[in-house]
């Protein structure tokens, strides 16, 4: 964990170094002292610091909301991405986004409530669609319901960005693509309050995800009351990946990926896996993000393309994996 959170720390420096006009580190330290010289204050401070941190906002968040559903669901493939929990709060997001501009202050601090009824929508109709009396929540049916509200929700999606006008369109074909848009500090002002509540809290049940992982008859004979411990830990789920899509866009597989690499590092433990698991979504996202914003200068990027680029393969392995 000391080394991922240093890894983070460089990844976080290197980024507010790197871009189309390049500042040496001496510049940055110099512009964080308030020494900085022409447009060097309003490049670190009004675009790159925002962007820095959205991005370790949403990568930590993504990420714990993948090892709460793969707990909940002992299925290696949950992702809010794969799961669909995502689509559906990026169709509220572009429902909110068609009818008002995201540059009054208002709509910015309602996008991620928004986003949270568009998730707790898709998590609650996968829920039904997977969960059978005397049964409880069956992993595959879980993952192929996911797979078939996202295709759904994708599908409405298209259909109404046919009737946006070209500059929405534009807005909600970047989204999709998985672009953190939100690159100001009033998101940053928005999407912090969701993220410093939820993570204590699901980190604080960190051992009922233990005794979760042991089987449903298990945790009954135990004294967990599995029900209501699914319902809370789902809704933590939802409300951190629906506000972080919220600003970043889709952005898929961070929730898959950090999850697996951290229990391979720390083993399955969740007092020590979730914490992981949000160090390594943000370090991904950051890398990702720079990585985007670098690689054909002066173009970008987005973010969500790097990380499926290197989430895809992965995917794919799991899968292979899995059927084996």
């Amino acid at each position: 964990m000391l080394i991922i959170g240093g890894l983070v720390i460089l990844s976080f420096i290197i980024s507010m170094n790197t871009g189309h006009i390049r500042l040496s580190p001496l510049d940055v330290f110099k512009t964080l002292f308030g020494m900085g010289v022409d447009n060097q204050p309003l490049i670190l401070f009004e675009f790159r610091l925002p962007r820095i941190v959205i991005s370790i906002l949403i990568g930590s968040g993504l990420a714990v909301s993948g090892a709460i559903l793969q707990g909940i669901s002992r299925n290696a493939l949950a992702d809010p991405g794969i799961l669909g929990i995502n689509a559906g709060a990026g169709l509220m997001v572009m429902l909110f986004v068609s009818f008002y501009p995201v540059t009054s202050n208002a709509p910015i601090f309602l996008l991620p409530i928004m986003a949270l009824f568009g998730a707790g929508f898709a998590a609650l109709l996968i829920f039904m669609l997977s969960y059978k009396k005397n049964e409880g929540i069956s992993p595959t049916r879980l993952v192929l319901s996911g797979i078939g509200v996202a295709a759904g929700i994708s599908a409405a999606m298209i259909v109404l960005t046919l009737r946006l006008d070209p500059e929405k369109y534009q807005f909600v074909a970047t989204w999709m693509a998985g672009s953190i848009w939100g690159t100001n500090w009033k998101f940053v002002v928005a999407l912090l309050p969701w993220i410093v509540i939820l993570l204590p809290l699901v980190f604080y049940k960190a051992r009922v995800l233990n005794v979760l992982n042991l089987g449903e008859q298990t945790s009954i004979g135990l004294g967990t009351p599995i029900k209501k411990e699914q319902i809370w830990l789902l809704a933590a789920a939802v409300g951190l990946a629906g506000s972080s899509v919220s600003v970043s866009g889709g952005i898929g597989f961070v929730g898959l990926i950090a999850p697996h690499l951290a229990r391979r590092l720390v083993g399955p433990r969740h007092e020590l896996m979730l914490p992981t698991s949000a160090l390594l979504g943000s370090l991904l996202v950051i890398a990702g993000d720079t990585i985007g914003r670098t690689i054909l200068q002066p173009s970008e990027i987005p973010v969500g393309i790097v990380v499926a680029v290197i989430g895809a393969p992965y995917f794919l392995y799991l899968l292979a994996r899995s059927r084996a």
